[in-house]
């Protein structure tokens, strides 16, 4: 746990922490809720452990709440995602529930309250040098790209919308974005792209790709 890592300007870092602990305190009963209620439903763990890249790249265990179930066909592999993704699974993302465990991850100093969200770290080789400077700034648990479309966007607007992001980033812009994701997340909008319970894998920019970088990447990601 770092308690002022030096990628985070010390007003942004003092901004999460405050809003982070005050936060968790008035939600803690929701949250015993939510983990009692997946408990019932998913069983055992109550969380979904994934790493994904942060600052620069380096790998976090990020937290969410389980929206799945480990269901097996008789050859033992998962079945498909819209199999396994139970009605509160489907309540939770939605509502963006099941991310309020990332609180933890912004306590530990590993993502902010605001910024890009963490994808998956196959993806990382995928990204052209300009998407890439996306992780020049902590990740986030929402988003410029966030209440600007979410899901329904693109990858290359997502990314287009994170760089502008990290160009120009300010406390009253973070303050403006959680404001108005309140809304987005009231009005539920861009929950998952059409055909796919969240947001299909991204497999790489055309233009990377048709320079033959071979650069590819994503699933349950944003």
């Amino acid at each position: 746990m770092t308690l002022f890592p030096s990628s985070v300007p010390v007003s942004k870092r003092i901004f999460d922490l405050l809003l982070t602990i005050l936060g968790g305190i008035i939600i803690s009963p929701l949250l015993v809720i939510l983990a009692v209620c997946v408990w019932l439903v998913h069983g055992s763990p109550v969380l979904f452990r994934q790493q994904r890249p942060g600052y620069r790249g380096k790998p976090f265990i990020n937290y969410k709440f389980r929206t799945m179930t480990d269901a097996r066909d008789p050859q033992g592999n998962l079945l498909p995602d819209k199999v396994r993704l139970t009605r509160l699974g489907r309540l939770l993302r939605s509502s963006s529930m099941d991310e309020l465990p990332e609180i933890l991850n912004v306590l530990r100093g590993e993502m902010s309250l605001v910024g890009p969200r963490p994808l998956l770290m196959q993806y990382l080789e995928r990204y052209t040098p300009e998407q890439a400077r996306r992780h020049t700034v902590l990740p986030g648990i929402t988003g410029w790209a966030q209440i600007n479309g979410r899901n329904a966007l693109t990858w290359e607007e997502k990314f287009c919308l994170d760089v502008w992001y990290v160009d120009h980033w300010s406390l009253w812009l973070d303050i403006k974005i959680l404001l108005l994701n309140f809304w987005k997340v009231l009005r539920r909008e861009g929950i998952s792209q059409p055909g796919h319970v969240s947001a299909e894998e991204f497999m790489g920019s055309p233009f990377s790709q048709a320079l033959g970088s071979g650069e590819e990447t994503n699933h349950h990601a944003g």
